[in-house]
């Protein structure tokens, strides 16, 4: 019977992937290496076209490289901690406990507490992304249901709920997944400060580190939280953010 050349790359590529992935139970740093993949900044999941409102404070001249340490803790502690950090230990949680109903009513709420335009494209896009492709690298059966359900519009696919059931399809603690994500977004955040020219590389490596502690303040409040609490308290963002869609020249979708 007639065997296609590519049936047998596709065979090679799974042993590789399966002893890789036997390696890595192994040495007990498999959780860890899906970690580091997915908070590379290499990662195509779409987080570098965003800004997460800093180019809108930067249009309006409200943010400099000194204030840069206190806007980014803000958005850690009132903004991504009570909103997309807690969905996502939320949609962990119930991927680990097999209850795709309830990611998908934590996906609901999530989205409807993001209150601009933009930023509700931007968590949807990078989500959609995001599970598109950890379906493709993780080959996960969870992953590739909730992202069909995505596409038939049963859920909208936010970034932090898709990386919650990432995360957990794949065996990453709830605690170091919402860490993970956390660090994620900081680099994103000095990634654009840096292309805005509000920083240096240098001080951005800075800026990185001295969020090391609110990260951590941000996770254990994020994983006591419960779904009626998800929802940000960034008003400024939201108005810069606002403000951002009607620029007339924008550097980053958010």
């Amino acid at each position: 019977m007639y065997r296609d050349e590519g049936d047998t790359v596709k065979d090679t590529v799974a042993a590789v992937n399966g002893a890789g992935s036997a390696a890595a139970a192994a040495t007990g740093l498999g959780p860890l290496m899906v970690s580091l993949q997915l908070t590379d900044s290499a990662f195509p999941s779409g987080f570098y076209t965003l800004s997460h409102s800093l180019e809108g404070f930067a249009q309006a001249g409200a943010v400099d490289s000194g204030s840069l340490p206190l806007l980014l803790e803000d958005l850690l502690l009132h903004g991504v901690g009570p909103a997309d950090a807690t969905a996502l230990a939320l949609a962990h949680r119930a991927t680990a406990a097999g209850d795709p109903a309830a990611v998908v009513r934590i996906d609901e709420h999530l989205l409807a507490t993001k209150l601009g335009r933009e930023m509700r494209q931007a968590a949807t896009r990078t989500g959609r992304q995001l599970l598109d492709l950890g379906q493709e690298v993780f080959g996960r059966p969870e992953i590739g249901d909730y992202f069909d359900r995505v596409v038939r519009r049963e859920a909208p696919g936010t970034q932090a709920v898709a990386a919650g059931v990432i995360y957990a399809a794949t065996g990453v603690p709830v605690r170091q997944a919402v860490a993970a994500d956390l660090f994620a977004f900081c680099v994103s955040f000095a990634g654009a400060a840096l292309r805005l020219r509000l920083t240096d590389h240098r001080t951005t490596q800075t800026l990185i580190r001295g969020a090391a502690p609110v990260i951590e303040k941000t996770v254990e409040a994020a994983l006591r939280r419960e779904l009626d609490d998800v929802g940000a308290t960034v008003f400024a963002s939201d108005i810069m953010s606002g403000r951002h869609e009607r620029a007339e020249a924008r550097l980053f979708a958010s």
